[in-house]
């Protein structure tokens, strides 16, 4: 008879080693050998370190009182957790071989302090580098020159003080940067001018350093997406009304770095024992300060101006602008007045006083929509209307003040008239009988008027010896003299041979 096989308590057939028919089960150890060769961990792709788990492509070696990292590593590695550990420096040697399918560092917790300058050259694909909780101090020159590829960087909670300008050159794809609770006294803003160092930077943390100031122009100049995600609160901020205006603005738009940390955005008034609330500010002494509006755009007649959509959302799939008068206006170069720009921007040509008002755009994004609106003044005169405005006052002024000038010369100045000057109540005084009067002699020998007496009319000089005759001076009387009496005459007397109305000549 068959021989039976051996079978085991449920009953189903137990495999033996050695050769069998077509039937027989493959031996085992060849079975196992076979799956060693094909496994990730095999001799072909290195062993698991002591101390560490592998599974699949991840190698954790966290918490596993390690001082270095540990060699060699197997080359198919993606994700290294060497965190919480005691790996103080990070030498260029770390990886003596290219790890190309590394994406992923964790080096969080080690009390590192020192990292080579080409401490990645060996990891060019790594996406996600996580340096915090560390004592390093500074980021030296090109530091992360070698991780094309990153995408988030973390280094809080450090003693960050000094930042090269050229630490984070050539992070093309770098997107989120995290910086808080280090030392960091200056704003880093080339990071963010121009957006051209890092150009796909969507979260900058700098939370909880030393900043005392910031650059308010600069960061309301830069895009809301980018607002959004820049973190400021647990800083000494000096207390002042432009910061409070970016942070109150930052509220109205509901962006996130200030919706989640209204609490922790302080600052520092020189009187005030402690940090007050920046979103307090307003009307508040000293420094009163009030809130501005937001999106008002002033311009003149016949300008050209640029209404910005600038929304908080990426990705954006369409958006379209509506103008005060109801119009929507949808593709790129529009029609009329009103043209829409590649980047969203509304430009309007020509300004008409009718073009004031509230704009709104309407963006869709990919998760959510958003609604923005712009005020436009449009003042009713051009560019250079103020001053021609000025000159018109001026020029205006300047024809009232001559005109009063003009009327107190005519008042005061004007040479008098003695008809003009002759008192309405005098009384007429007798006729000298001097024929030589200072009107006909061609030498004077009257006494010179006296000064400070305007408009006194010339009389004839006192009769001297071998004079005679009478003389009538313009049919006015003349004063009596001042020192002894004189007999009085006639005012008309016909016989007088020298009266200047009569038709006789004079006779010598």
């Amino acid at each position: 008879p068959r021989p039976q096989r051996p079978r085991d308590a449920a009953g189903q057939s137990v495999a033996m080693g050695g050769s069998g028919g077509p039937g027989a089960p493959l031996p085992l150890m060849p079975l196992l050998l076979a799956l060693a060769l094909l496994s990730p961990w095999g001799p072909a792709g290195g062993s698991c370190p002591p101390r560490c788990v592998c599974a699949s492509n991840i190698l954790s070696c966290s918490q596993a009182v390690l001082s270095s990292v540990p060699s060699p590593l197997p080359r198919f590695t993606a994700v290294l957790d060497l965190s919480h550990n005691n790996v103080s420096r990070l030498r260029a040697d770390w990886a003596p071989g290219r790890l190309g399918h590394l994406n992923a560092l964790l080096l969080s917790h080690n009390g590192l302090s020192f990292v080579s300058t080409e401490a990645f050259a060996h990891v060019p694909h790594l996406r996600h580098l996580d340096l915090s909780s560390n004592r390093l101090r500074a980021l030296e020159e090109n530091l992360f020159s070698d991780l094309v590829e990153l995408e988030v960087l973390l280094l809080y909670n450090n003693e960050i003080s000094a930042v090269d300008r050229t630490a984070f050159d050539n992070l093309g794809r770098l997107r989120k940067l995290y910086l808080g609770q280090n030392r960091i006294a200056r704003f880093p803003l080339e990071l963010l001018r121009d957006g051209s160092r890092l150009p796909q930077l969507a979260l900058l943390d700098l939370s909880a350093n030393r900043l005392r100031s910031l650059p308010v122009g600069e960061l309301q100049a830069l895009p809301a997406w980018l607002r959004d995600r820049l973190y400021l609160h647990g800083n000494p901020l000096a207390c002042d009304c432009p910061l409070f205006q970016l942070v109150a603005r930052g509220r109205r738009r509901r962006l996130s770095a200030v919706m989640d940390f209204q609490e922790e955005l302080r600052c520092v008034l020189p009187a005030a024992p402690a940090p007050v609330g920046i979103l307090a500010l307003a009307g508040r002494q000293p420094l009163n300060c009030s809130e501005a509006r937001e999106a008002v755009l002033e311009a003149h007649l016949g300008d050209t101006v640029t209404l910005s959509c600038d929304t908080r959302l990426r990705g954006v799939r369409s958006r379209h602008w509506v103008t005060p008068g109801g119009e929507r206006v949808l593709e790129e170069g529009g029609n009329g007045s009103a043209a829409l720009l590649a980047n969203g921007s509304l430009q309007l040509r020509a300004l008409r006083p009718e073009d004031a008002g509230t704009y709104a755009c309407w963006v869709a994004g990919p998760l959510l929509n958003e609604t923005l609106y712009v005020e436009l003044l449009v003042h009713n005169f051009t560019l250079h209307g103020p001053h021609d405005t000025l000159n018109t006052a001026y020029t205006t002024l300047v024809g009232c003040i001559l005109s009063v000038v003009l009327v107190l010369i005519y008042l005061y100045l004007t040479p008098c008239r003695c008809c003009c000057c002759r008192g309405a109540d005098k009384p007429p005084a007798p006729r000298d009988d001097s024929i030589n009067s200072s009107v006909l002699s061609a030498t004077p020998n009257h006494a010179a008027g006296v000064p400070g007496e305007p408009c006194q009319p010339r009389s004839a000089s006192a009769a001297g010896p071998g004079q005679n005759g009478r003389f009538k001076v313009g049919g006015t009387p003349q004063p009596p003299p001042r020192h002894g009496p004189k007999a009085q005459r006639k005012v008309s007397d016909p016989d007088s041979v020298s009266s200047v109305f009569s038709d006789t000549p004079i006779v010598v």
